[in-house]
């Protein structure tokens, strides 16, 4: 279909599972739609096209991939309903016979997502293929680990900050891991179009961008570059006052990069380093990179150039080989070093993964136990870095709340604040703001701003 068609009468829904870098991506569907006259359903009235893009990080995310694909097609009679994602890539044949799934997306043809649904739709609507189509569209096995294409993503959603897409894909292997199966080996675009993208955004008023992908230090795999030349080069893109990166591998957090983030223009002290376990020798089982020395070495040095910092970290509780001494060195590990928040998951076995091999096997009671003794921790130490800034002056990126509504914003170091409705003002939207931080909300979860 060309760029010039247009579906003035069509209205989509999305549905996004999993991490920033889906979030990112349906964005860029979303903005590509739209593009063709094609708006949001207004909610509670049928959509014409569904997006669902979905995640397979775990057996749950599976289960909830295939509950939300059921309730979209329930809910939107007769909708094209198209899903896409890391489900779709591993589960393409199984999808594809879900009754009213119209298109299974893989990672390949991503970027051709938009003109594909158009292109199908039209060619449904005058005959040119039958009802039994999606059939013949799913081969056996989706090639994922030969994927070459880059989908570009650089698209902020119904949010204020933008997610620029610089990576895609894993080249690593993690014994517990699908990501290289789901999304393929890690590549990436050029600084040069990364920064064309974050440029456009700047033009269009964005302030905030998160930088996203799969694993982001592997950037410069495909085009001989490196992460920090596409850090320097970002900085200097007038008119974006933020960057976040979303998620760094520890081994690939240079002390160049950390020296460089402390004395940065627009990089915000937020960082988030998966750990997955404080045990060595469970580390050697998942076959990760690096040891509890270097993971600490990391923190220990973010802290001591950026004392305000807020580092996030990912941590896997109950995974093949982890017997309870491993569990307790985890725990006691991350007790004592200088982090935030942990983002804290049981480990849940993926078909074809290597770890399946490791003869111990942590019974899934044990292993939500240890998650929730891991996220009870996490919040004491949440909300002990939230109460030291309690009185402080601090800037604050506000985001647009619904009429009536408290607004919501993040400081530099990524503070959640909280703006009472009765003071909220749409002026505020999108704008950088110096507020005075006072105590918690009702919720516990945001620090009350007053506006200076």
């Amino acid at each position: 279909m060309n760029n010039n068609t247009t579906s003035a009468s069509l209205t989509a829904r999305y549905y996004t599972l999993g991490c920033k870098l889906n979030f990112s991506e349906t964005s860029t569907y979303r903005r590509g739609l739209m593009n063709h006259g094609i708006e949001d359903a207004a909610e509670g009235t049928p959509a014409g096209i569904c997006i669902i893009n979905t995640c397979s990080v775990t057996g749950e995310a599976d289960h909830k991939c295939r509950q939300i694909i059921h309730r979209m097609v329930r809910e939107n009679p007769g909708a094209f309903i198209v899903v896409t994602g890391c489900y779709a890539q591993l589960e393409a044949k199984d999808i594809a016979k879900i009754p009213g799934v119209s298109l299974v997306i893989g990672a390949e043809d991503k970027p051709k997502l938009v003109d594909k649904v158009l292109e199908l739709m039209k060619e449904l609507k005058t005959g040119e293929v039958d009802d039994n189509y999606n059939k013949d569209l799913v081969d056996e096995e989706l090639p994922s680990l030969k994927v070459k294409g880059f989908a570009p993503s650089c698209s902020r959603g119904n949010r204020t900050r933008y997610w620029l897409k610089v990576q895609d894909g894993c080249s690593y292997f993690c014994t517990y891991c699908t990501i290289p199966f789901a999304r393929g080996l890690s590549r990436n675009p050029s600084i040069a179009s990364l920064v064309a993208q974050a440029e456009k955004a700047a033009a269009e008023g964005g302030k905030e961008i998160v930088i996203t992908g799969v694993n982001i230090g592997d950037f410069g795999h495909t085009t001989k570059e490196t992460f920090i030349d596409l850090v320097r080069a970002l900085d200097d893109v007038e008119g974006i006052k933020r960057y976040r990166i979303s998620s760094l591998e520890p081994d690939l957090i240079s002390d160049e990069l950390i020296e460089y983030c402390a004395h940065s223009r627009a990089f915000m002290p937020h960082f988030h380093i998966p750990l997955q376990s404080g045990s060595d020798t469970v580390l050697k089982l998942m076959h990760r990179r690096y040891d509890t020395a270097l993971f600490a070495h990391k923190i220990n040095y973010i802290k001591e150039l950026i004392p305000d910092a807020f580092i996030g970290v990912d941590v896997m509780t109950g995974c093949r080989g982890e017997h309870p001494e491993h569990f307790r060195e985890t725990y006691d590990f991350l007790a004592a070093l200088p982090v935030t928040q942990l983002h804290v998951f049981p480990y849940s076995e993926r078909p074809g993964t290597k770890a399946l091999d490791i003869p111990y096997v942590v019974d899934k009671a044990e292993r939500k136990r240890r998650a929730h003794e891991l996220i009870e921790l996490s919040g004491k130490k949440l909300h002990d870095f939230y109460a030291k800034h309690i009185g402080h002056d601090a800037e604050v990126l506000f985001e647009r709340a619904a009429e009536g509504k408290p607004m919501h914003g993040f400081t530099r170091n990524y503070i959640r604040v909280e703006l009472p409705a009765s003071i909220a003002s749409e002026r505020y939207d999108n704008e950088i703001m110096n507020v005075s931080l006072g105590g918690f909300n009702e919720e516990g979860n945001a620090l009350i701003a007053n506006i200076k």
